[in-house]
């Protein structure tokens, strides 16, 4: 019997979403599941997926836009298969202290496309980030990473789970 296989797609400017979709990628993979994680603005077509993880680093209250067009791209075969969104953005700890609703645009999408769930991670702002903001907020203290692996693997075994259940 063939593993099912799970694509995790991620739009991000400056990479800390990135880090969010491949500890998905490795827990999933972990659990016995081909993971495929691409970034969102090369991901074209869908129909070769049984399940579709899809996020977006959060830029003042906006979806990244590579993930919001890949949505856009997609829409059509995503609405044929499970999908969970994910964001990636509070420069801070309220992502783990607490469940952070989607913003407007990310809870449009998930009704259109009937996803199952969403959930918030915290980001990161580094030394490295470029950036004029990132250099600001690091500079004044205000930076760090703030994605807890833990909480990522627990959300990706429990995409396991449910894709393991799907037919």
């Amino acid at each position: 019997m063939n593993p099912k296989r799970v694509l995790v797609a991620y739009g991000s400017k400056h990479g800390a979403t990135r880090g969010v979709a491949d500890e998905i990628g490795r827990t999933l993979q972990a659990d016995g599941f081909e993971a495929v994680v691409l970034p969102a603005d090369t991901v074209s077509d869908v129909s070769g997926y049984d399940g579709v993880v899809l996020g977006g680093a959060l830029n003042a209250g906006h979806w990244n836009s590579k993930a919001r067009r890949c949505v856009r791209r997609n829409a059509e075969q995503l609405r044929h298969r499970p999908v969970w969104l994910f964001s990636s953005g509070p420069v801070g700890s309220s992502a783990e202290q607490h469940d952070i609703p989607p913003v407007p645009g990310v809870a449009r999408r998930m009704k259109k496309l009937g996803a199952r769930e969403h959930i918030t991670f915290g980001g990161a702002v580094t030394a490295e980030t470029p950036g004029r903001i990132s250099r600001s907020l690091v500079r004044h203290g205000n930076g760090g990473d703030f994605r807890n692996p833990e909480r990522i693997q627990e959300w990706a075994h429990h995409i396991g789970t449910e894709l393991g259940t799907t037919r």
